[in-house]
């Protein structure tokens, strides 16, 4: 089975799915979109996902896209290791520290909202690591509250899950803009320790980094 994965050294939705295809020991071919110069905005990509955005997922499926569709595609096509917990009540936790990163800290600091901060309401530099920084800040300290109650070394229990493969690009990016992490130690030592259980999924080991 083939699989290939578009996508961009610094994305961190990216980055999520080379985190579980690292975890589940699935071998991927790379395609990357500098989204420096709006690669992704070109017909060809734009036929693969209609919004212009990374990831692509291609496999026998055909082209899937948005990183959490993708994550729990993997995690229904191959589940060993698996990367949600057994009981009901845990998969539900997982899903919602996934969710608390991708639909509330991402989506708003990602590169379409910090371009249109730049160039359409004038924001600085400094207005903009101070956006980036409040709401990053925001939810790390409700994801530092949920790992502290359900942590065991990883975010959730002591064996890595979708939960973390969202978490650890997030500090990626916190640590990018600078942001103050001494208040979640929980989530970064849970971050750092999927770090070091994977390193080649790291943005900086990637062929398009630099």
């Amino acid at each position: 089975m083939t699989l290939t994965l578009h996508g961009y050294w610094r994305s961190s939705a990216a980055y999520r799915v080379r985190l579980a295809l690292a975890l589940k020991g699935l071998h991927h071919d790379s395609v990357a979109h500098d989204l420096r110069i709006g690669a992704q905005r070109a017909d060809d990509y734009r036929a693969l996902q209609p919004q212009g955005l990374v990831p692509v997922l291609e496999g026998p499926d055909g082209p899937l896209i948005q990183s959490p569709a993708i994550l729990e595609w993997l995690e229904e096509r191959f589940p060993d290791p698996p990367l949600l917990p057994f009981d009901t009540a845990g998969r539900a936790v997982v899903r919602a520290m996934a969710a608390l990163v991708a639909c509330d800290i991402h989506p708003i600091n990602n590169l379409r909202v910090l371009t249109m901060l730049r160039q359409d309401m004038g924001a600085d530099e400094a207005a903009i690591r101070r956006w980036i920084g409040h709401w990053i800040a925001e939810g790390f300290a409700a994801l530092e509250m949920l790992i502290v109650r359900h942590g065991r070394g990883f975010a959730y229990g002591d064996t890595p899950t979708l939960a973390d493969c969202h978490i650890l690009p997030q500090v990626y990016n916190a640590e990018r803009f600078a942001v103050d992490l001494t208040p979640y130690p929980a989530l970064v030592a849970s971050a750092e320790k999927l770090r070091h259980a994977v390193p080649q999924a790291a943005p900086d080991r990637q062929a398009d980094a630099g």
